[in-house]
C-alpha cells in the first residue's frame, strides 16, 4: 500500500515547481480531488504522479501562485497547470500509461458524456437537499431517482456505462459521499428501494478490480482470482465517514 504523504498547511514551503516533476494538488477530503486520485491510482502512477496534499482550511498561501483558481484538484505536468476536476480526469487518462477509462463504444460515448454534463447538477441538488430546512427536497429525490435509473441503462454490469469508466470516478465519491451526509444529517437513506445504487454503493472493491478493464482480454472467459477485487485503487482514498460528517456539518453551520 501507498505511503501517504502529510498534508501540507500555510507553515509549510512549496515545493519545487516545474522541475520535471508530475504533481496532483489535492486534499484528501475533497471529492473533487478525489476523483484525480482514483484515477491516478487505477491507472497505476502512484510513481509517475505525485500527491501533493493541501489543508482546505489552512491553505498554503504559495498555492494561489501556482493555480490562481485556488481550488484542488490541479496537476502539474509538462509545465503546465491543469484543473478542473473533470478536465482532469480525462486528461490524466489521455496523456498517461496504464488501462484506459474511456470506451470505444460508440452510444456508451455518447451516453458517457450527457452523464458528465448532469454531474453538476445532481451535486447542486444534492447540496440544496442538504442545507434546506425540514425533510428532503423532492429535489435531491428526484436527483437520487435519476441515477438509479442511469445505473439500470446499460446490462453487462453495475457501473453507469456496465463497465468501470470515467463516469464512476466523477460520480462515486459524491454518492458515496452524499449517502453518508443525509444519513448523518437528513436521517434518510439514499440506496432504500434504489437497487441500482445498492450495487454501486456496497460493492467498492469489486467496482475497481483490472478485471473489469481493458488490461484482461477477456473476462467472460477468465477465472478471475478473488483477490483481484482487493486493489486498493479506490478503498484508500475512502476517508473515515464519522470525519466527512463532521466536516460537512461544520461547514454548513450545524
Amino acid at each position: 500500500m501507498e505511503a501517504l504523504p502529510p498534508t501540507l498547511t500555510s507553515a509549510c514551503e512549496q515545493p519545487p515547481l516545474y522541475d520535471g516533476t508530475t504533481r496532483l494538488y489535492m486534499s484528501y477530503v475533497c471529492p473533487y480531488a478525489q476523483r484525480a486520485w482514483i484515477t491516478r491510482n487505477y491507472k497505476g502512477l502512484q510513481e509517475e504522479i505525485k500527491l501533493v496534499p493541501l489543508n482546505l482550511a489552512d491553505k498554503p498561501a504559495w498555492y494561489k501562485k501556482v493555480y490562481p483558481n485556488n481550488q484542488v484538484p490541479s496537476l502539474e505536468h509538462n509545465n503546465n497547470i491543469i484543473g478542473e476536476s473533470l478536465d482532469l480526469i480525462k486528461y490524466i487518462d489521455s496523456n498517461f500509461d496504464g488501462p484506459k477509462l474511456i470506451t470505444n463504444d460508440p452510444e456508451k460515448q455518447r451516453f458517457a458524456e450527457e452523464l458528465l454534463g448532469y454531474s453538476d447538477a445532481f451535486n447542486k441538488a444534492m447540496l440544496d437537499g442538504l442545507r434546506s430546512k425540514g425533510p428532503v427536497t423532492a429535489e435531491a429525490v428526484a436527483a437520487v431517482d435519476k441515477i438509479d435509473s442511469y445505473l439500470s441503462k446499460f446490462d453487462d454490469g453495475p457501473f453507469f456505462l456496465g463497465q468501470f469508466s470515467l463516469v464512476d470516478i466523477a460520480y462515486v465519491p459524491f454518492i458515496d459521499g452524499f449517502q453518508i451526509f443525509f444519513a448523518g444529517m437528513k436521517n434518510y437513506d439514499i440506496r432504500k428501494g434504489r437497487v441500482h445504487i445498492q450495487k454501486f454503493i456496497e460493492v467498492p472493491e469489486i467496482t475497481f478490480s483490472p478485471a473489469y478493464f481493458d488490461r484482461v482480454p477477456d473476462t467472460r472467459t477468465m477465472n478471475v482470482p478473488q483477490e483481484l477485487n482487493k486493489i486498493d485503487v479506490y478503498t484508500q482514498t475512502k476517508q473515515d465517514p464519522q470525519v466527512l460528517l463532521a466536516l460537512t456539518k461544520k461547514k454548513f453551520g450545524i
